[in-house]
């Protein structure tokens, strides 16, 4: 049978499929699951910032004793915020015992001042790698991109110089020029970049004139958007590529390794389809690999990237006038 482990960031998958940070990762339970299923690598559900710090707030807001006591508001900060980071160390422990695939712990910080208190404390607890949640939403008019670019290059060069363990940088494709960026991000040490970003969809209920929430899940259709920059970039930076965002089934998979990334992230269809989603892609990898004679995923990895294309100029074409051009 041929073989379709690969290597991610250094560390060796048993194949390309990793479980993206969600909620089918925020316990032991669903990591073993998805290991059980044969994923090859699972990313934690993300601990973030943002949600310690609302959780502090609210106990700060509704406890008594900051009326009686001065040091009560630091102690409840302090212990909110141990308590969250707490939890997150022991998921890291307990998904190493009970499961035999790489567990990449995940970030998302919304502020420089976390972030290194939380990646030492994760790499004590084993994790085999982590991966920086990085967005920032570039909304505000006064902020120029440089500065903003600053930020993230500052956070990733800091956590991968003194981390031992892989850094990956989870992007948006929100930038001025993403190639140019994607490079830096190489630049400061990470071994990885995950591309895309998956955020949270604005709607509006037009009766109730409610923001709602809309597209939570991925659609197969998304793969072109990640498919472009990863074949884009692959041959260009030096450092693994994890395609993430419109992976739902195994055709979907082998065409981001042709592009060139080393691994690809699923999740909304193992929502849709459950965790048996990853046996029928690996079925069509192994299908796909006998049918073209390939005896390893290293063969065809990056097949079809930007530097290996027969026709590359493809991949920068924005345009549809060749589809088009019939059309009255």
């Amino acid at each position: 049978m041929a073989d379709i482990s690969t290597t991610y960031m250094g560390l060796k998958l048993r194949n390309p499929v990793i479980v993206g940070s969600s909620g089918m990762t925020e316990s032991v339970e669903g990591v073993s699951k998805a290991a059980e299923a044969g994923a090859g690598g699972v990313v934690l559900k993300s601990l973030f910032e943002e949600q310690i710090r609302h959780e502090t707030g609210y106990a700060i807001q509704t406890n008594e004793q900051l009326y009686y006591y001065a040091q009560a508001e630091d102690y409840i900060r302090s212990y909110t915020r141990g308590n969250d980071l707490r939890r997150y160390l022991d998921l890291i422990t307990g998904c190493k015992a009970a499961a035999d695939i790489p567990v990449i712990a995940s970030i998302n910080c919304v502020s420089s001042s976390e972030w290194m208190e939380f990646a030492f404390q994760i790499q004590r607890a084993g994790a085999d790698a982590l991966e920086l949640n990085l967005f920032m939403l570039p909304s505000d008019p006064r902020v120029d991109s440089g500065k903003r670019e600053k930020v993230y290059l500052d956070i990733l060069e800091k956590v991968s110089r003194q981390l031992s363990i892989p850094v990956a940088a989870k992007i948006s494709y929100y930038f001025s020029g993403l190639t140019n960026m994607a490079g830096k991000i190489a630049e400061t040490g990470a071994r990885g970049l995950v591309m895309f970003n998956r955020f949270y969809s604005p709607d509006i209920d037009i009766d109730t004139l409610e923001l709602k929430s809309s597209n939570i899940f991925s659609s197969p259709d998304e793969l072109a958007l990640s498919l472009r920059w990863v074949a884009m970039l692959s041959s260009r930076i030096p450092c693994d590529i994890a395609a993430s965002t419109g992976i739902h089934d195994g055709e979907a998979l082998i065409k981001q390794l042709l592009a060139g990334a080393k691994a690809g992230q699923v999740v909304s269809v193992l929502y849709r389809k459950g965790y048996a989603a990853i046996g029928g892609m690996l079925e069509e990898l192994h299908a796909y690999m006998e049918r073209h004679g390939f005896s390893s995923v290293d063969e065809f990895i990056g097949r079809m990237s930007f530097d290996k294309a027969d026709n590359p100029a493809a991949y920068e074409r924005m345009q549809f006038m060749k589809y088009f051009s019939g059309i009255s």
